[in-house]
């Protein structure tokens, strides 16, 4: 399961409203790049595949791939707006190394 906090939602939510794709789905994954390996990623989707996880949190649906599903599980996404750091925070349990960017890490 992964888990996306009420203030990600609320920021998602926002971007959604200001790009003019309210109803979209929150597609989350992981692929191949990065300082340490594999890199997060994060989009909006009109289609749920048959092999998608799916998830709400707050309203807001949300699917990871299948792939990308074992690295994910149990992540929460979070948003954090901090003087030092303003963005979309993936916490990550099954991360055994992370960059300092927070974009990337080694599984």
């Amino acid at each position: 399961m992964v888990t996306v906090t009420e203030q990600a939602v609320s920021q998602v939510t926002d971007i959604m409203k200001s790009e003019q794709k309210e109803g979209l789905i929150l597609r989350l994954g992981v692929g191949g790049g990065g300082c340490s390996g594999l890199e997060y990623y994060m989009g909006f989707d009109e289609k749920i595949a048959d092999s998608d996880e799916t998830f709400e949190s707050f309203g807001l649906k949300i699917v990871v791939d299948k792939e990308s599903m074992p690295y994910l599980d149990g992540t929460t996404l979070d948003f954090s707006n901090d003087m030092m750091n303003s963005g979309f925070v993936f916490n990550n349990p099954n991360a055994a190394r992370t960059c300092g960017c927070g974009k990337s890490f080694c599984g």
